[in-house]
């Protein structure tokens, strides 16, 4: 990518991060428009302003047709919205930088198949969440004590943020040690999705957890941010899956298991104990009760 275009991009970063976008959302738009900048590139686009309306739309069609490059078939809806967003607020910024003439921005967006999406969640189950929890002592055994003990503890916490509090991926993340009121046993979520804060109440088990986390082995380790897991969320599935291999139940091995399905799974298990939609929908901070129908569907084929 040639000088002008890494200009380009680190100055949309840094406009990102004055409109108040959380870190995550900066780093994910940011290299979606890496992405986006390089294929112009091989279009023979040298300079912004030869972008033209039909350039987007060649783009559009671009990631609609491309095959996904870590598994089978095309990219995902979700991931295709993620892009399309991306590309928009960046034409927002050309606008905002005083580039008159760049493409105004699209809002081309694919509506999801919900029934392909419901069909697609397979929550674990209740016991299945106890026996991966009871089997983390038995994983890493050829590792060093101190290695052992790390992922552990980041296993431990990733059961208890993103199963017990149902946090979505960037929020358990994010957490820092002040976002917990010990007190008043709540969490404070920074900037979930839509840039909304919530609390959460937290029960007397999860609370528990947590003081252990900290004070016996969090505030142990010298690290220069403040969040309460160490590891990045790619290595938190990485090690989430390497203790799903560890399990001999087949039926857990089969099954698709990310931070999210672990939201999800705590979603279904408080429906079939007899929580309200309107609750799980402020527990999981759902704008709409629309996205947690969902649950009385995946309750339903279970």
């Amino acid at each position: 990518m040639n000088e002008n275009f890494n200009t380009l991009q680190n100055e949309y970063k840094n406009w990102l991060d004055t409109l108040g976008f959380s870190t995550g959302l900066i780093y994910d738009y940011t290299f979606r428009i890496k992405d986006f900048l390089y294929w112009i590139k091989t279009q023979n686009i040298n300079h912004i302003i030869q972008l033209k309306t039909a350039n987007i739309y060649t783009y559009i069609n671009h990631l609609e047709t491309r095959p996904n490059k870590r598994r089978k078939g095309g990219l995902s809806v979700a991931h295709l919205n993620h892009n399309f967003m991306a590309i928009d607020k960046f034409l927002e910024f050309l606008h905002q930088m005083g580039m008159e003439n760049a493409p105004i921005p699209t809002n081309y967006r694919i509506k999801p198949d919900k029934w392909v999406r419901i069909n697609n969640i397979q929550p674990l189950t209740q016991a299945e969440i106890k026996e991966l929890q009871a089997n983390i002592k038995n994983t890493y055994l050829d590792f060093t004590f101190i290695q052992q003990e790390t992922k552990h503890e980041q296993l431990k916490l990733i059961f208890v943020l993103y199963y017990a509090c149902g946090l979505r991926r960037t929020e358990g993340k994010n957490l820092q040690i002040k976002d917990i009121d010990f007190d008043k046993k709540t969490i404070f979520v920074r900037q979930g999705k839509n840039y909304k804060d919530r609390i959460i109440p937290i029960n007397n088990q999860v609370l528990k957890a947590l003081e252990h986390y900290i004070y016996n082995f969090r505030n142990l380790q010298k690290v220069k941010h403040n969040r309460l897991f160490l590891y990045t969320t790619g290595t938190l599935n990485r090690i989430l899956k390497e203790l799903q291999q560890s399990t001999e139940n087949e039926q857990i091995r089969a099954k698709k298991l990310t931070l999210h399905i672990l939201r999800h799974s705590i979603a279904t298990h408080l429906l079939q104990n007899g929580m309200s939609i309107e609750n799980i929908a402020k527990f999981l901070g759902h704008s709409t009760l629309d996205s947690t129908q969902i649950y009385t569907h995946i309750l339903n084929k279970i």
